[in-house]
Protein backbone atom coordinates (compact mmCIF):
# COMPACT_ATOMS: atom_id res chain seq x y z
CA UNK A 1 0.00 0.00 0.00
CA UNK A 2 0.85 3.75 -0.38
CA UNK A 3 2.66 5.58 2.31
CA UNK A 4 0.97 8.40 3.99
CA UNK A 5 1.18 11.92 2.93
CA UNK A 6 2.96 13.40 6.15
CA UNK A 7 1.18 16.28 7.73
CA UNK A 8 4.29 18.85 7.04
CA UNK A 9 4.50 17.16 3.16
CA UNK A 10 6.82 16.46 1.27
CA UNK A 11 9.87 18.50 -0.37
CA UNK A 12 11.49 17.18 -3.84
CA UNK A 13 14.38 19.24 -5.89
CA UNK A 14 15.33 18.62 -9.23
CA UNK A 15 14.95 19.61 -12.80
CA UNK A 16 11.08 20.03 -13.81
CA UNK A 17 10.11 18.32 -17.28
CA UNK A 18 9.19 19.58 -20.00
CA UNK A 19 10.26 23.15 -18.75
CA UNK A 20 13.66 22.17 -17.80
CA UNK A 21 13.72 24.46 -14.96
CA UNK A 22 15.75 23.58 -11.70
CA UNK A 23 13.10 23.54 -8.94
CA UNK A 24 11.87 23.39 -5.50
CA UNK A 25 8.58 21.44 -5.34
CA UNK A 26 6.55 20.79 -2.66
CA UNK A 27 3.59 18.07 -2.01
CA UNK A 28 1.22 19.27 1.06
CA UNK A 29 -0.35 16.90 3.74
CA UNK A 30 -3.58 16.53 1.36
CA UNK A 31 -0.99 15.07 -1.67
CA UNK A 32 -1.48 17.94 -3.96
CA UNK A 33 1.21 20.51 -5.20
CA UNK A 34 1.62 23.23 -3.02
CA UNK A 35 1.91 26.62 -4.70
CA UNK A 36 4.06 27.84 -1.60
CA UNK A 37 7.00 26.53 0.60
CA UNK A 38 6.02 24.22 3.28
CA UNK A 39 7.97 24.64 6.15
CA UNK A 40 9.25 21.47 8.30
CA UNK A 41 8.28 19.78 5.10
CA UNK A 42 10.09 15.92 4.47
CA UNK A 43 12.58 16.32 1.83
CA UNK A 44 12.48 12.99 -0.54
CA UNK A 45 15.10 13.99 -3.40
CA UNK A 46 17.50 16.58 -3.52
CA UNK A 47 18.40 16.22 -7.11
CA UNK A 48 17.24 14.21 -10.61
CA UNK A 49 14.65 14.54 -13.33
CA UNK A 50 10.68 15.07 -11.84
CA UNK A 51 8.55 14.24 -14.89
CA UNK A 52 4.62 14.39 -14.45
CA UNK A 53 2.98 10.69 -13.89
CA UNK A 54 3.52 8.94 -17.12
CA UNK A 55 0.48 7.56 -18.86
CA UNK A 56 -0.16 4.62 -21.11
CA UNK A 57 -2.74 6.08 -23.60
CA UNK A 58 -3.49 2.17 -24.81
CA UNK A 59 -4.04 -0.80 -21.95
CA UNK A 60 -6.38 -3.28 -21.11
CA UNK A 61 -6.82 -3.81 -17.25
CA UNK A 62 -8.80 -6.93 -16.33
CA UNK A 63 -7.63 -8.79 -19.79
CA UNK A 64 -4.96 -11.82 -19.49
CA UNK A 65 -3.55 -14.04 -22.00
CA UNK A 66 -6.65 -16.32 -22.25
CA UNK A 67 -9.03 -13.16 -21.89
CA UNK A 68 -11.42 -11.48 -18.97
CA UNK A 69 -9.63 -12.51 -15.16
CA UNK A 70 -10.79 -11.61 -11.55
CA UNK A 71 -10.41 -8.44 -10.11
CA UNK A 72 -8.24 -9.49 -7.79
CA UNK A 73 -5.62 -9.89 -10.95
CA UNK A 74 -7.02 -6.79 -12.64
CA UNK A 75 -5.64 -4.88 -9.71
CA UNK A 76 -2.51 -6.64 -9.56
CA UNK A 77 -1.89 -5.19 -13.61
CA UNK A 78 -2.77 -1.71 -12.57
CA UNK A 79 -0.33 -2.35 -9.30
CA UNK A 80 2.41 -3.14 -12.08
CA UNK A 81 1.98 -0.25 -14.38
CA UNK A 82 2.08 2.03 -11.38
CA UNK A 83 5.16 0.72 -10.17
CA UNK A 84 6.70 1.53 -13.76
CA UNK A 85 5.92 4.98 -13.79
CA UNK A 86 2.48 4.47 -15.31
CA UNK A 87 -0.03 6.85 -13.10
CA UNK A 88 -2.46 6.99 -15.49
CA UNK A 89 -4.19 4.64 -18.09
CA UNK A 90 -6.34 5.20 -20.86
CA UNK A 91 -7.90 1.37 -21.14
CA UNK A 92 -8.85 1.17 -24.47
CA UNK A 93 -11.63 -2.12 -23.85
CA UNK A 94 -11.61 -4.62 -21.18
CA UNK A 95 -14.44 -7.52 -20.90
CA UNK A 96 -14.28 -6.60 -17.08
CA UNK A 97 -16.35 -3.87 -15.31
CA UNK A 98 -13.12 -2.01 -13.87
CA UNK A 99 -14.37 0.59 -12.09
CA UNK A 100 -13.95 -0.49 -8.82
CA UNK A 101 -10.59 -0.06 -8.66
CA UNK A 102 -10.95 3.55 -9.74
CA UNK A 103 -12.14 4.38 -5.84
CA UNK A 104 -8.84 3.03 -5.14
CA UNK A 105 -5.86 5.68 -3.81
CA UNK A 106 -3.12 3.34 -4.61
CA UNK A 107 -3.55 2.42 -8.15
CA UNK A 108 -3.44 4.67 -11.43
CA UNK A 109 -6.39 6.63 -12.28
CA UNK A 110 -8.45 4.61 -15.25
CA UNK A 111 -10.05 6.45 -17.70
CA UNK A 112 -12.58 3.61 -19.35
CA UNK A 113 -13.59 2.82 -22.44
CA UNK A 114 -16.25 0.06 -21.61
CA UNK A 115 -16.29 -2.70 -23.82
CA UNK A 116 -14.69 -3.22 -27.32
CA UNK A 117 -17.59 -3.09 -30.38
CA UNK A 118 -17.48 -5.48 -33.29
CA UNK A 119 -19.21 -7.76 -35.60
CA UNK A 120 -19.63 -11.25 -34.83
CA UNK A 121 -16.75 -13.71 -34.95
CA UNK A 122 -14.44 -10.69 -36.27
CA UNK A 123 -12.47 -10.06 -33.16
CA UNK A 124 -11.17 -11.99 -30.44
CA UNK A 125 -13.89 -14.48 -28.76
CA UNK A 126 -15.38 -13.11 -25.22
CA UNK A 127 -13.94 -9.58 -25.20
CA UNK A 128 -16.54 -7.46 -27.42
CA UNK A 129 -20.11 -6.42 -27.75
CA UNK A 130 -21.30 -8.43 -30.78
CA UNK A 131 -23.26 -6.36 -33.04
CA UNK A 132 -25.39 -8.45 -35.66
CA UNK A 133 -26.76 -5.64 -37.45
CA UNK A 134 -24.49 -2.90 -38.52
CA UNK A 135 -27.20 -0.74 -38.65
CA UNK A 136 -27.58 -1.25 -34.98
CA UNK A 137 -23.75 0.24 -34.46
CA UNK A 138 -24.81 3.90 -33.42
CA UNK A 139 -27.39 2.73 -30.56
CA UNK A 140 -24.48 0.02 -29.32
CA UNK A 141 -21.98 2.82 -29.40
CA UNK A 142 -24.69 5.24 -27.35
CA UNK A 143 -24.91 2.36 -24.81
CA UNK A 144 -20.90 1.95 -24.54
CA UNK A 145 -20.46 5.53 -24.21
CA UNK A 146 -22.89 6.11 -21.28
CA UNK A 147 -21.00 3.15 -19.25
CA UNK A 148 -17.42 4.27 -20.17
CA UNK A 149 -15.50 7.37 -18.79
CA UNK A 150 -15.22 9.76 -21.96
CA UNK A 151 -14.59 6.89 -24.51
CA UNK A 152 -15.79 4.22 -26.67
CA UNK A 153 -13.76 1.88 -28.88
CA UNK A 154 -14.36 0.00 -32.36
CA UNK A 155 -12.78 -2.55 -33.81
CA UNK A 156 -12.48 -1.10 -37.13
CA UNK A 157 -10.91 -3.92 -39.12
CA UNK A 158 -10.20 -7.72 -38.10
CA UNK A 159 -9.59 -11.23 -40.49
CA UNK A 160 -12.17 -11.62 -42.82
CA UNK A 161 -12.08 -15.52 -43.15
CA UNK A 162 -13.70 -15.82 -45.89
CA UNK A 163 -11.84 -13.39 -48.05
CA UNK A 164 -8.88 -14.61 -46.16
CA UNK A 165 -7.11 -11.32 -45.14
CA UNK A 166 -7.98 -8.16 -43.02
CA UNK A 167 -11.21 -6.26 -43.78
CA UNK A 168 -13.38 -3.27 -42.23
CA UNK A 169 -16.43 -4.13 -40.06
CA UNK A 170 -18.54 -1.20 -40.48
CA UNK A 171 -20.25 0.51 -43.61
CA UNK A 172 -19.24 4.26 -43.95
CA UNK A 173 -22.50 5.78 -43.31
CA UNK A 174 -22.83 3.99 -40.34
CA UNK A 175 -19.76 5.12 -38.84
CA UNK A 176 -20.84 8.68 -39.32
CA UNK A 177 -24.00 7.88 -37.45
CA UNK A 178 -21.89 5.86 -34.64
CA UNK A 179 -19.39 8.76 -33.92
CA UNK A 180 -21.93 11.86 -33.93
CA UNK A 181 -23.82 9.52 -31.46
CA UNK A 182 -20.90 9.42 -29.47
CA UNK A 183 -19.84 13.14 -30.09
CA UNK A 184 -23.24 13.93 -29.06
CA UNK A 185 -23.00 11.53 -25.48
CA UNK A 186 -19.87 13.96 -24.64
CA UNK A 187 -17.55 10.53 -26.04
CA UNK A 188 -14.98 10.65 -28.05
CA UNK A 189 -14.19 7.29 -30.45
CA UNK A 190 -11.04 5.00 -30.86
CA UNK A 191 -10.47 2.34 -33.42
CA UNK A 192 -8.40 -1.18 -33.67
CA UNK A 193 -7.22 -0.62 -37.38
CA UNK A 194 -4.33 -2.18 -38.65
CA UNK A 195 -4.38 -2.22 -42.26
CA UNK A 196 -5.22 1.37 -44.80
CA UNK A 197 -9.07 -0.01 -45.90
CA UNK A 198 -10.99 0.51 -42.97
CA UNK A 199 -9.41 3.99 -42.34
CA UNK A 200 -10.64 6.74 -44.74
CA UNK A 201 -14.25 5.77 -43.85
CA UNK A 202 -13.24 6.45 -40.05
CA UNK A 203 -11.33 9.15 -39.99
CA UNK A 204 -13.88 10.77 -42.58
CA UNK A 205 -16.28 9.92 -40.46
CA UNK A 206 -14.78 12.22 -37.61
CA UNK A 207 -13.18 9.68 -35.45
CA UNK A 208 -11.03 10.86 -33.05
CA UNK A 209 -7.93 8.42 -32.60
CA UNK A 210 -6.96 5.23 -34.34
CA UNK A 211 -5.03 2.89 -32.69
CA UNK A 212 -2.13 0.76 -34.53
CA UNK A 213 -2.74 2.85 -37.69
CA UNK A 214 0.22 0.48 -39.44
CA UNK A 215 -1.42 0.96 -42.75
CA UNK A 216 -1.60 4.52 -42.65
CA UNK A 217 -0.63 5.97 -46.26
CA UNK A 218 0.62 9.63 -46.56
CA UNK A 219 -2.47 10.88 -47.65
CA UNK A 220 -4.25 9.22 -44.45
CA UNK A 221 -1.88 10.88 -42.24
CA UNK A 222 -2.07 14.39 -43.85
CA UNK A 223 -6.00 13.75 -43.37
CA UNK A 224 -5.44 13.42 -39.69
CA UNK A 225 -3.10 15.82 -39.15
CA UNK A 226 -5.94 18.21 -40.74
CA UNK A 227 -8.27 17.15 -38.42
CA UNK A 228 -6.32 16.44 -35.11
CA UNK A 229 -7.15 12.67 -34.82
CA UNK A 230 -4.51 11.50 -32.78
CA UNK A 231 -2.28 7.87 -33.11
CA UNK A 232 -1.39 5.27 -30.85
CA UNK A 233 1.23 3.16 -32.55
CA UNK A 234 1.33 0.54 -30.19
CA UNK A 235 4.97 -0.51 -31.64
CA UNK A 236 5.67 -3.01 -28.84
CA UNK A 237 2.67 -4.68 -29.68
CA UNK A 238 3.33 -4.62 -33.70
CA UNK A 239 5.90 -6.66 -33.23
CA UNK A 240 3.96 -9.44 -32.50
CA UNK A 241 3.01 -9.40 -35.90
CA UNK A 242 5.23 -11.82 -37.55
CA UNK A 243 4.39 -14.18 -34.80
CA UNK A 244 0.81 -14.13 -35.69
CA UNK A 245 1.64 -14.53 -39.72
CA UNK A 246 3.50 -17.30 -38.79
CA UNK A 247 0.49 -18.65 -36.89
CA UNK A 248 -1.77 -18.07 -39.65
CA UNK A 249 -0.49 -20.88 -42.33
CA UNK A 250 -4.07 -21.48 -43.39
CA UNK A 251 -4.26 -17.43 -44.87
CA UNK A 252 -0.75 -16.73 -46.44
CA UNK A 253 -2.43 -13.31 -48.01
CA UNK A 254 -3.46 -12.23 -44.85
CA UNK A 255 -0.23 -13.48 -43.25
CA UNK A 256 1.93 -11.76 -45.97
CA UNK A 257 -0.03 -8.48 -45.34
CA UNK A 258 0.19 -8.21 -41.51
CA UNK A 259 4.39 -8.85 -42.36
CA UNK A 260 4.34 -5.97 -44.59
CA UNK A 261 2.30 -3.84 -42.28
CA UNK A 262 5.12 -5.09 -39.27
CA UNK A 263 8.03 -3.80 -42.00
CA UNK A 264 6.62 -0.60 -42.65
CA UNK A 265 5.53 0.44 -38.63
CA UNK A 266 8.11 2.43 -37.51
CA UNK A 267 7.98 4.46 -41.06
CA UNK A 268 4.88 5.24 -40.17
CA UNK A 269 5.48 7.11 -36.85
CA UNK A 270 8.01 8.94 -38.75
CA UNK A 271 5.83 10.25 -41.16
CA UNK A 272 3.00 10.67 -38.97
CA UNK A 273 5.13 12.87 -36.33
CA UNK A 274 6.57 14.82 -39.17
CA UNK A 275 3.08 15.86 -40.23
CA UNK A 276 2.52 16.65 -36.70
CA UNK A 277 -0.06 14.02 -36.11
CA UNK A 278 -0.65 14.10 -32.11
CA UNK A 279 1.18 11.01 -31.39
CA UNK A 280 1.04 9.53 -27.87
CA UNK A 281 2.40 5.96 -26.30
CA UNK A 282 0.37 2.66 -25.63
CA UNK A 283 1.67 -0.69 -25.08
CA UNK A 284 -1.11 -2.38 -25.04
CA UNK A 285 -1.18 -4.25 -22.18
CA UNK A 286 -3.11 -6.93 -21.64
CA UNK A 287 -3.65 -10.49 -23.77
CA UNK A 288 -0.44 -10.93 -25.42
CA UNK A 289 1.76 -8.07 -23.88
CA UNK A 290 2.72 -7.69 -20.14
CA UNK A 291 1.89 -4.96 -18.23
CA UNK A 292 4.49 -2.37 -17.00
CA UNK A 293 6.40 -1.53 -20.09
CA UNK A 294 5.42 1.97 -21.00
CA UNK A 295 9.32 2.56 -20.80
CA UNK A 296 9.61 -0.13 -23.98
CA UNK A 297 6.79 2.09 -25.86
CA UNK A 298 8.57 5.43 -25.56
CA UNK A 299 11.71 3.54 -26.64
CA UNK A 300 10.43 2.09 -29.54
CA UNK A 301 8.49 5.58 -29.84
CA UNK A 302 12.05 7.61 -29.75
CA UNK A 303 13.68 4.92 -31.96
CA UNK A 304 11.10 5.43 -35.06
CA UNK A 305 11.95 9.14 -34.92
CA UNK A 306 9.41 10.36 -32.34
CA UNK A 307 11.01 14.07 -31.34
CA UNK A 308 8.89 13.93 -27.77
CA UNK A 309 8.40 10.24 -27.14
CA UNK A 310 8.61 10.96 -23.37
CA UNK A 311 5.98 13.75 -23.81
CA UNK A 312 4.00 10.88 -25.77
CA UNK A 313 3.60 9.22 -22.32
CA UNK A 314 3.62 12.27 -19.96
CA UNK A 315 2.96 15.95 -20.42
CA UNK A 316 1.58 15.88 -23.81
CA UNK A 317 -0.73 12.97 -23.06
CA UNK A 318 -2.05 14.06 -20.30
CA UNK A 319 -3.15 17.16 -21.78
CA UNK A 320 -4.95 15.30 -24.98
CA UNK A 321 -6.88 13.37 -21.81
CA UNK A 322 -7.56 16.47 -19.90
CA UNK A 323 -5.43 15.65 -16.78
CA UNK A 324 -3.47 18.01 -15.00
CA UNK A 325 0.55 17.77 -14.92
CA UNK A 326 2.22 19.41 -11.95
CA UNK A 327 0.34 22.70 -11.36
CA UNK A 328 -0.27 24.34 -8.20
CA UNK A 329 -3.37 22.55 -6.85
CA UNK A 330 -3.13 19.55 -9.09
CA UNK A 331 -2.25 16.06 -7.73
CA UNK A 332 1.12 14.93 -7.06
CA UNK A 333 1.35 12.17 -9.39
CA UNK A 334 5.13 12.49 -10.49
CA UNK A 335 7.94 10.35 -11.09
CA UNK A 336 11.58 10.94 -10.31
CA UNK A 337 14.77 9.67 -12.55
CA UNK A 338 18.38 10.04 -11.84
CA UNK A 339 18.88 11.33 -15.21
CA UNK A 340 17.32 12.87 -18.28
CA UNK A 341 15.19 10.28 -19.59
CA UNK A 342 14.61 12.44 -22.37
CA UNK A 343 18.37 11.94 -23.72
CA UNK A 344 18.00 7.84 -23.06
CA UNK A 345 14.28 6.34 -23.24
CA UNK A 346 16.13 3.65 -21.13
CA UNK A 347 16.35 5.69 -18.12
CA UNK A 348 12.21 5.20 -17.57
CA UNK A 349 12.76 1.45 -16.81
CA UNK A 350 14.66 2.50 -13.41
CA UNK A 351 12.32 5.32 -11.69
CA UNK A 352 13.88 6.78 -8.30
CA UNK A 353 10.56 7.50 -6.89
CA UNK A 354 7.00 7.43 -7.86
CA UNK A 355 4.64 9.60 -6.06
CA UNK A 356 1.25 8.74 -6.43
CA UNK A 357 -0.98 11.53 -5.46
CA UNK A 358 1.20 12.41 -2.98
CA UNK A 359 1.92 9.31 -1.59
CA UNK A 360 4.95 7.13 -2.19
CA UNK A 361 4.37 3.90 -3.91
CA UNK A 362 8.10 3.16 -5.34
CA UNK A 363 10.81 4.38 -3.99
CA UNK A 364 14.34 2.91 -5.63
CA UNK A 365 17.05 1.69 -2.60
Amino acid sequence: MAAEVPAAGYRLRGVLLPDETSTELFVDGSGRISAEPLTGAETLVDRGWIVPGLVDAHCHVGLGPSGAVELGEAEQQARTDRDAGTLLIRDCGSPVDTSPLQAREDLPEIIRAARHIARPKRYIAGLPVDVDDPALLPDVVAEQAALGDGWVKLVGDWIDRGAGDLAPLWPDDVLVEAISAAHAAGARVTAHVFGTDALPGLIDAGIDCIEHGTGLTDELITEMARRGTALVPTLINVDTFPGIADSATRYPTYAAHMRALHAGARDVVRRAVEAEVPVFAGTDAGGGIAHGLIADEVAALHAAGHTDAVGAASWTAREWLGRPGLDSGAPADLVVYRDDPRSDPATLREPALVLLRGRVVHAAG
